[in-house]
């Protein structure tokens, strides 16, 4: 991505994580020389002048969004600016202790907080916070402290999101229901979104020639970035076309269940169905990850239909069923 591609809300983002990632603060020249969106700008030659009134900018309207950029003068001339260092302060974000939040307010919070891990700071972000330890300022605090963490466990997702954030084309092997083999597939990634709790990539199929949508839990291989770049406008409302298709999908089609009331299902599965005469109804992208969610509530969840998926949960309770009773006749065979 050339500086010019650098947008400037992610540069104000850098610079915020920057300077909320140190207690004594940053220099000038640090900030241009290590944080992304100045120091891309650093390197291509661009004058000092241009950077500083850059940076002058982006800490005014910092400040006009209500961030606390903080200038810390020489304390033994308080007047000598050439050496100021910048900073947020961590308690300036601090809640005012009357706050109070109810309980339905607090569990979005949590939810809100528990969606994201280090893999949300981009590469650019990471790397600038890196260079700027190296250079002995203190950074003990996590950076993650003040980014949204998400908690990946797909192996793909760390390489699919380098594939995005550098426009380049991934391939990788995908495997469906029912087929025997993996397909590759070599795909221009956009996004990836998080839907009914699973990672989801979105992104064009270069040889389906079309956006398609990709469960990360079914990529069976290695990804793979290419060096074949692709256009970064592309990426543009990518998101909200994911969600929106994988949201059309879940409205045309819906299982109707019975849950035993108090249990973990019903707490679970309640939060996404609506009230039925017979249970709940509870929409759905994918019947065979859902039949594999509903199969781990054992006997609090029955369905009703469809007669598909009532079968594919069934089919997967036997499967449990048959595999326990295997490793009990190996245990009894090995005890003899």
């Amino acid at each position: 991505m050339t500086p010019a591609q650098i947008p400037a809300e992610e540069r104000l983002t850098n610079l915020v994580v920057a300077l909320m990632a140190t207690e004594i603060g940053l220099t000038k020249q640090q900030i241009l020389d290590n944080v992304s969106g100045y120091r891309q700008r650093v390197e291509a030659g661009a004058k000092p002048d241009s950077l500083e009134k850059m940076f002058e900018r982006d800490k005014d309207e910092l400040r006009a969004l209500g961030m606390p950029v903080e200038t810390i003068g020489d304390p033994a001339d308080p007047q000598d600016m050439r050496e100021a260092r910048y900073r947020i302060p961590q308690a300036d974000y601090d809640l005012p202790s009357d706050i109070e939040f109810t309980d339905a307010e607090l569990a979005v919070l949590r939810l809100a907080g528990s969606v994201w891990s280090s893999e949300s700071v981009s590469a650019d972000a990471q790397a600038g916070v890196r260079k700027i330890r190296a250079l002995g300022i203190d950074g003990d605090e996590p950076i993650i402290g003040f980014a949204p963490r998400i908690a990946v466990q797909d192996a793909a997702f760390p390489a699919l999101q380098e594939g995005i954030e550098r426009n380049r084309v991934v391939v990788f092997d995908y495997l469906k229901p029912g087929e025997d083999a993996p397909t590759r597939r070599r795909i221009r990634p956009l996004v990836q979104v998080e839907y009914e709790s699973r990672w989801h990539l979105y992104g064009f199929d270069v040889d389906a020639d079309g956006e398609r949508t990709f469960l990360l839990s079914r990529i069976v291989s290695d990804v793979k970035v290419t060096g074949q770049g692709f256009d970064p406008v592309a990426r543009d409302g990518a998101a909200e076309r994911a969600l929106a298709g994988l949201a059309e999908v879940a409205a045309s089609q819906q299982a109707l269940l019975e849950i035993t009331p108090g249990t973990e299902a019903a707490l679970r599965l309640g939060r996404r169905g609506v009230p039925a005469v017979q249970g709940i109804r509870v929409p759905y992208v994918d019947r065979h990850i859902f039949a594999d969610e509903l199969a781990t509530y054992g006997p609090e969840v029955r369905v009703v239909e469809p007669a598909d998926l009532r079968d594919s949960v069934i089919q997967r309770l036997h499967a449990i069923v048959d595999a326990h009773a295997a490793e009990a006749t190996a245990g009894e065979g090995s005890a003899e």
